[in-house]
């Protein structure tokens, strides 16, 4: 029994354990789905699949390491979703990746490019949100979806009379009947980026059931 080499081991998972728990913070104080001990498994369990693929010489590390981007593949691919025309959780899913990516470098004791990448994710996560805040407030556009009782074209045609009125930039990017409603999902661009002028006529009026943007 190598005591030496199997402390060295428990070393790198405690190192994975470590860094996954970090990135998993960050999720889970977002209430994330990849949260907290989502994070860790991930990151552990990647190094411990490269640990034992080191140690096992008929096997190809090759393959171990593609197999763990598969399956990981097939995890972040769970966290993403798609909610009218917009896309969520692909942050977490690159998250997932990653954090796997990391538990990897662990296990073939690259510690200073995992320290590295890992400093880099926690700038990204934390001290980079606020600068995507700010760049958010600066789109020139807004997805809406406008929920509406109206099944003909009245009410799409008067809501586009007066985007033109206002001049508003627009786009109707899809249509769909709900049972007895109508779901307008249209892209818009307001002049000085003032949505309230679009907001209170969504409001306003008596056919639109409900909008969010």
């Amino acid at each position: 029994m190598n005591v030496t080499l199997y402390l060295e081991e428990a070393a790198q998972v405690s190192v994975a354990f470590i860094i996954g728990a970090i990135i998993g913070l960050e999720r889970e104080f977002r209430s994330k789905p990849a949260g907290f001990r989502t994070m860790i498994f991930i990151c552990v369990g990647s190094c411990l699949y490269t640990i034992l693929s080191k140690e096992d010489n008929s096997v190809s590390p090759d393959r171990i390491a593609s197999n763990i981007v598969t399956g990981v593949g097939f995890i972040g691919a769970g966290v993403i979703f798609k909610e009218g025309i917009s896309v969520n959780g692909l942050t977490t899913a690159a998250l997932i990746w990653i954090t796997a990516a990391l538990g990897m470098a662990i296990g073939y004791h690259n510690y200073p490019l995992a320290i590295v990448v890992s400093s880099m994710v926690v700038v990204a996560l934390f001290v980079l949100e606020p600068v995507q805040r700010l760049i958010n407030r600066f789109h020139k556009v807004k997805d809406y979806k406008i929920k509406t009782t109206d099944t003909g074209d009245g009410i799409k045609n008067e809501m586009e009379d007066f985007f033109e009125a206002h001049d508003v930039h627009y786009r109707c990017m899809k249509m769909i009947k709900e049972n007895n409603d109508v779901v307008y999902s249209y892209r818009i661009g307001a002049p000085k980026r003032d949505y309230d002028i679009v907001n209170t006529f969504l409001r306003s009026h008596p056919q639109i059931k409900s909008f969010e943007m």
